[in-house]
């Protein structure tokens, strides 16, 4: 079983759920291994997200409806018409408007018994590293490689686990990482910032829409599935999603040892 994400930000909560929220989180309660005290613990928690796009979208509304105490989003960009193709948190209501915002205006639509903190910012060092100590766990719905490298390292550094994401033209991607445990491994083991590699931004090459869905939605699983500490997670396996075949490959993958970011963790 999944240790449960925990921080010192964070304690049990042992307030019992009320009328609305028993009926609200019903499907939930009525499975095993979620029950009442599963969803105390989902109500007690915080899910940082970065980005409020393709990724973001679907991975924010599935902890919001779940019950996720609070969420926090942060997005430095504003919504556009060519969003809208895949962003399915936002609405042509809301072009112009900051991502975070209009995120947060929809879920809390859809559950007005949590909190949102949406956060008009650039995911930098400094602001990583307030949010991330305060998250029991990060989801990293991001589309570049310095912005999840800079995650990555402030997540190792605080150990809080990180749900990573990806998706460009037809293929996603979709792993887990938890420095909770000493020796496992972290986003730059699987993908060092040195040499050639590089993104490729949907506005330069495109996106399948239902694949960012269908990513944002793993995100998602893996977030509750650490929150509630059930069942296996991602660690040290990365999924693969060809979505013009809808097949996935699954890729094993270890710690690097002289990895300047969790190595001295091993």
């Amino acid at each position: 079983m999944t240790e449960p994400a925990t921080t010192a930000a964070t304690s049990a909560s042992s307030l019992p759920l009320d009328d609305e929220q028993l009926l609200r989180y019903s499907r939930h309660i009525l499975l095993d291994e979620i029950g009442i005290e599963g969803q105390q613990a989902l109500a007690a928690s915080t899910a940082l997200i970065i980005g409020a796009g393709g990724l973001g979208a679907p991975a924010a509304l599935y902890l919001a409806a779940a019950g996720v105490g609070r969420l926090v989003i942060i997005d430095h960009d504003t919504v556009e018409l060519s969003n809208l193709q895949r962003q399915i948190v936002h609405d042509a209501g809301r072009l112009g408007e900051p991502k975070a915002t209009s995120a947060a205006r929809t879920l809390q639509a859809i559950n007005p018994l949590i909190d949102i903190v949406p956060l008009v910012a650039r995911a930098d060092d400094a602001l990583l590293a307030q949010w991330v100590a305060q998250a029991n766990v990060v989801l990293d719905c991001s589309d570049n490689f310095p912005t999840r490298h800079a995650v990555n390292r402030v997540c190792v550094a605080a150990g809080v686990p990180l749900v990573s994401g990806a998706a460009v033209r037809f293929d996603g991607q979709l792993t887990t990482f938890d420095a909770r445990t000493p020796g496992q491994p972290c986003y730059h083991c699987l993908f060092p910032d040195e040499g050639d590699a590089s993104d490729g931004p949907c506005a330069t090459f495109g996106v399948f829409a239902p694949l960012t869905g269908i990513i944002g939605c793993g995100q998602a699983a893996e977030a509750l599935k650490l929150l509630l500490g059930m069942g296996e997670t991602l660690v040290g396996r990365l999924q693969l999603l060809d979505g013009k075949t809808l097949r996935w490959k699954e890729l094993r993958y270890r710690q690097d040892p002289a990895c300047p970011v969790c190595g001295a963790y091993a």
